[in-house]
């Protein structure tokens, strides 16, 4: 494990799928935290694509790949390839660690990427940003996701509100989870979350779209709790969230994933905002985690 730290906060980070363990403040939880192996994805890392690819198959240039079957009870390839890895460190110093992996040519994924995250803390919270370049000999489409469960500190999640900047929801079909049809608008249904809505009853596993930044340029998504609160931004090409509410996360009961991802599941096939790159093209993007006041 490695541990970060500016002040009193601190963050842990995984060197297997370099996924997120914990985040805190002053002693107070800011991600829902485990103790050996992620529960529920808790903390990782989706690359070279968040969530599901139907059937494990996608095209690229006409001939069909083929991924391993990852999730077998629905058929899919799911959350990518790097969340088994062990990642290399470059750099590990007090508030700041980074790391690389390469995910080679392999049956279903015949373009091999360099990929790199760093993780680091400082007064206003943790920032995490992503970086993903182009090695081989032919352009590639990706898509880039995360797994945290953020928490509003000590508090219950049934005695917080959720608030996401997304204006449509994606129907999928509910056994395997792939969608069904465009995003729809989620005015007037039980799906608009544009306001705080309490947490308590709903049930969620759910990919929501249209996410808009702010003024800042950055899109903004909170869990708020009676006394804490928590942030999760985002850049603005992480366009999709996936929320999912789970009710038995170790050691804790009920929990709430919010997902950043920068196009939505099934995504391989639909082509809906995937990333591009040429041979020797590189890709950024940023998200973060803050307490909020």
């Amino acid at each position: 494990m490695l541990e970060i730290s500016y002040g009193a906060t601190r963050a842990v980070i995984a060197r297997t799928g370099a996924g997120l363990r914990s985040f805190e403040v002053d002693g107070v939880p800011y991600v829902e935290t485990y103790d050996d192996e992620p529960p529920m994805g808790t903390g990782s890392v989706l690359v070279p694509w968040p969530n599901r690819t139907a059937g494990g198959t996608w095209v690229l240039d006409g001939e069909k790949q083929v991924l391993e079957v990852t999730e077998p009870a629905r058929g899919n390839a799911i959350h990518g390839l790097v969340r088994h890895v062990d990642w290399d460190v470059v750099e590990h110093t007090g508030s700041l660690v980074s790391l690389r992996t390469t995910i080679a040519a392999q049956p279903g994924w015949p373009v091999p990427l360099h990929v790199t995250i760093s993780y680091a803390v400082d007064e206003n919270g943790l920032t995490v940003a992503h970086g993903v370049s182009n090695v081989g000999e032919r352009s590639v489409p990706f898509g880039v996701g995360t797994h945290p469960y953020p928490r509003a500190g000590l508090s219950e999640n049934d005695d917080c509100t959720l608030r996401l900047a997304a204006a449509t929801v994606l129907p999928v079909d509910a056994d395997k989870m792939i969608p069904t049809g465009p995003p729809e608008d989620v005015e007037g249904t039980e799906y608009d979350f544009r306001e705080p809505r309490p947490l308590k009853g709903v049930k969620l596993d759910t990919a929501f779209g249209g996410c808009e930044p702010g003024p800042d340029g950055l899109v903004h998504h909170e869990v708020r709790g009676p006394e804490q609160a928590v942030e999760l931004w985002a850049d603005a090409v992480f366009k999709w969230v996936q929320v999912y509410t789970p009710d038995a996360f170790p050691g804790r009961g009920r929990a709430v994933a919010v997902e950043p991802m920068t196009c939505p599941p099934d995504a391989l096939n639909s082509g809906v905002d995937l990333i591009v790159l040429a041979p020797g093209e590189s890709w950024a993007g940023r998200w973060g985690v803050r307490p909020l006041a």
